[in-house]
C-alpha cells in the first residue's frame, strides 16, 4: 500500500485496524518483518480453527514466515468473548508485537477497558437464540434499558444479542457495566494506533476480488467440511460467507447465486465496520486507501 514504515516507531505496541480486505494483514506482515514483532490476531472470526481461507486468516506459509498468535486456536463450538481475548492476549506482550485486525470491540477493551460481566448461563444465551430466531433484533433492541440503547450499534444483531444477555442474566444494563470499567491493558498514549481509511469503491472492488479468489482456493471445500457440524447460531458460524455456501451445499441457492450473496454480506459487514472505526477511532491515525 505504499505506507512509509520509517514514520512508526520500533518499540511501541502497534495496533493495525481496518475493514475487511483492506489489506491490514499485509501491513502487519511488513512491520513485523521490519521489528521483530509477532503478530497478533484480532478479529473475532479468525480465532477459530474450522475457518483459514473464508475468514483470510494468515496462510501457513505466513504463519511459517514469521511469529503469529491467536489464530485458529479456538474450536467451533467454544464460546470466544472479548474477555476471553483479552486474557489471551496479555501473554504475548512481553514481546514487541503488532496487533491486526478488523473487530473494533476487541480494540475498544484493549485501549479503553473492558467491563467485568459476569458470563450469560447456557439457557439465558438459548432464550436469546431463540428470540433472535423468532422475533429478530428489533424484539431484543425494545427491551433494553434507555443508556444502552443510546449507544449500541442497532444493525449488529451479536452486539445486540449481547447487551440483552447482560440485562437478563444480571438485571443491570450494558451501559452500566461498562460505566464500571477496569483501566485498559494498553492505553491509547502507550502505542501507535491506526486505522486503515479506505475508498468504498476500492474497498469493495477488492472484497468482490477476494472472494472469487477464496473459491478459487477451495473455499467451498472448506464449508462442505463443516457441512456435518453446522449450527447457525453458533459465533463460530457468522464467518462471512458461511449461511450462503451452506445454502448452496443443502440445495437452497446455486454456487452464482450464492458467491453473489456472500460478496454483499461482506460489503455490508464492512460498512459496519467503517461505521465502527468512525465512531469510536477518532483518536487513532487514519491512514487513507488507496
Amino acid at each position: 500500500m505504499g505506507f512509509d514504515l520509517s514514520t512508526l516507531s520500533r518499540e511501541a505496541p502497534i495496533l493495525i485496524a481496518g475493514p475487511t480486505a483492506s489489506g491490514k494483514s499485509a501491513l502487519a506482515m511488513d512491520v513485523a518483518a521490519r521489528d521483530g514483532r509477532v503478530i497478533v490476531n484480532a478479529d473475532a472470526l479468525q480465532v477459530y480453527a474450522n475457518w483459514r481461507i473464508l475468514t483470510a486468516r494468515p496462510t501457513i506459509a505466513d504463519e511459517s514466515a514469521l511469529p503469529h498468535a491467536l489464530y485458529g486456536h479456538v474450536g467451533r463450538d467454544e464460546a470466544y468473548s472479548v474477555g476471553h481475548w483479552l486474557r489471551d492476549l496479555t501473554a504475548h506482550l512481553s514481546r514487541p508485537v503488532v496487533i491486526v485486525g478488523g473487530t473494533g470491540l476487541y480494540f475498544s477493551a484493549l485501549t479503553e477497558g473492558l467491563a467485568d460481566i459476569p458470563p450469560t448461563p447456557r439457557h439465558i444465551r438459548n432464550e436469546a437464540d431463540q428470540r433472535l430466531a423468532s422475533d429478530g433484533p428489533a424484539a431484543l433492541l425494545a427491551e433494553l434499558d434507555p443508556a444502552t440503547l443510546a449507544r449500541i450499534d442497532h444493525l449488529n444483531p451479536a452486539r445486540i444479542q449481547r447487551a440483552w444477555e447482560v440485562q437478563r442474566t444480571t438485571g443491570r444494563g450494558l451501559a452500566a457495566w461498562q460505566a464500571e470499567t477496569a483501566p485498559p491493558l494498553l492505553p491509547l498514549a502507550k502505542v501507535e494506533s491506526l486505522v486503515l481509511r479506505p475508498d468504498v469503491d476500492w474497498l469493495n472492488t477488492r472484497i468482490d476480488h477476494r472472494f472469487d479468489q477464496m473459491i478459487a482456493q477451495g473455499a467451498l471445500d472448506e464449508v462442505r467440511a463443516e457441512l456435518p457440524h453446522w449450527q447457525p447460531t453458533r459465533p463460530s458460524s457468522r464467518a462471512i460467507g458461511a449461511p450462503e455456501l451452506i445454502a448452496h451445499l443443502q440445495g437452497d441457492l446455486s454456487l452464482p447465486d450464492a458467491i453473489a450473496a456472500a460478496k454483499t454480506a461482506s460489503r455490508q459487514y464492512a460498512k459496519r465496520q467503517r461505521t465502527w472505526f468512525r465512531s469510536r477511532m477518532g483518536d487513532w491515525r487514519a491512514i487513507p486507501l488507496p
